[in-house]
């Protein structure tokens, strides 16, 4: 099965009903919208085209987006825009900490564009905005999703060594579609990233999309290949066009197939397995089973599938 490219003349697939949303709406939503306005802030939810962030706002909360809201790299499934960026902005984390500080949250989530033409990939931004966070939020978790830093492992550790609860790197699709999918990444170097991090005693988090045209059993044989460098914790969810200018979506993976992937996961020894068409990046903000702390921990004591808990 090969992945449809942008030239490709396809008919438009209508979306099931599965993947409707909630329109962003209600006072929980304002305040986080003044928040980000006022504090002069990007997010992935705007940038990205995010389908759940009528949920995530309406429930006080967004996922940060650092370091500009231009990216370096031209990702064919990314709404984030492409070009040159701003300077960096060194009071920025300072920024940062002091909305997640407002915003009263119990667990905070940060991600970045590529900044591939600073020498420290942005590395030193994101040492700042961890530690800035921690300092005003001590009581609040962080799960930081950062890009490769061309494999360079001086500035993957930079980001290991401020300690954020969890650090996610996603691989995004399967290898053989990924030079299609991430122009500018590599299926093998960030497989070394999640390695790197584990090495260093990290809780490692990466994601997959589906629906650009692999198949089942690549699916899997990614899963298994996160497994190895030891990741803790997948994501999984559809993939959905932004614009005709990005790639088309091949099919709508059903409810079904995203379930039998979760079991498949487990099975493989993932702590946490978090697999549907909505699911993006970040973790859920409603509380599974019957966690108090969610998403602090997931019930560590329970069972093994909740053993994933970043206050052990």
């Amino acid at each position: 099965m090969s992945c449809i490219t942008q030239d490709q003349s396809v008919e438009k697939i209508k979306k099931p009903s599965w993947l409707r949303v909630k329109l962003p709406i209600g006072e929980s939503y304002r305040h986080v919208r003044g928040l980000v306005d006022n504090h002069k802030l990007h997010t992935i939810c705007e940038s990205g085209n995010c389908p759940n962030m009528g949920e995530c706002w309406g429930a006080g909360t967004a996922t940060f987006m650092i370091l500009g809201n231009t990216c370096t790299r031209s990702c064919g499934f990314c709404a984030v825009a492409t070009g040159r960026p701003d300077p960096v902005d060194w009071d920025e984390p300072q920024r940062v900490a002091e909305a997640i500080h407002l915003m009263k949250v119990k667990h905070a989530v940060i991600t970045s564009v590529d900044r591939d033409e600073i020498a420290d990939g942005g590395s030193i931004i994101w040492y700042n905005t961890i530690k800035a966070v921690k300092t005003l939020n001590p009581e609040t978790t962080l799960e930081t999703l950062i890009p490769d830093f061309k494999g360079e492992t001086e500035n993957i550790l930079r980001v290991a060594e401020a300690a954020p609860e969890v650090i996610s790197h996603n691989i995004e699709t399967v290898e053989r579609l990924t030079r299609q999918v991430r122009i500018q990444a590599k299926y093998w170097r960030s497989m070394e990233v999640l390695r790197t991090l584990k090495q260093a005693g990290i809780r490692t988090k990466s994601g997959i999309m589906l629906g650009l045209g692999e198949s089942m059993d690549e699916v899997k044989q990614t899963m298994e290949d996160l497994r190895n460098v030891n990741v803790d914790v997948i994501t999984i969810g559809q993939y959905l066009q932004p614009t005709s200018r990005h790639l088309p979506v091949d099919r709508f993976v059903h409810p079904d197939e995203f379930a039998m992937l979760r079991e498949f996961g487990y099975e493989l020894g993932f702590d946490y397995v978090e697999s549907g068409p909505l699911v993006r990046s970040k973790l859920p903000q409603r509380k599974p089973r019957d966690c108090r702390l969610w998403p602090q921990c997931l019930d560590a004591g329970k069972n093994r599938r909740d053993r994933y808990c970043v206050n052990k």
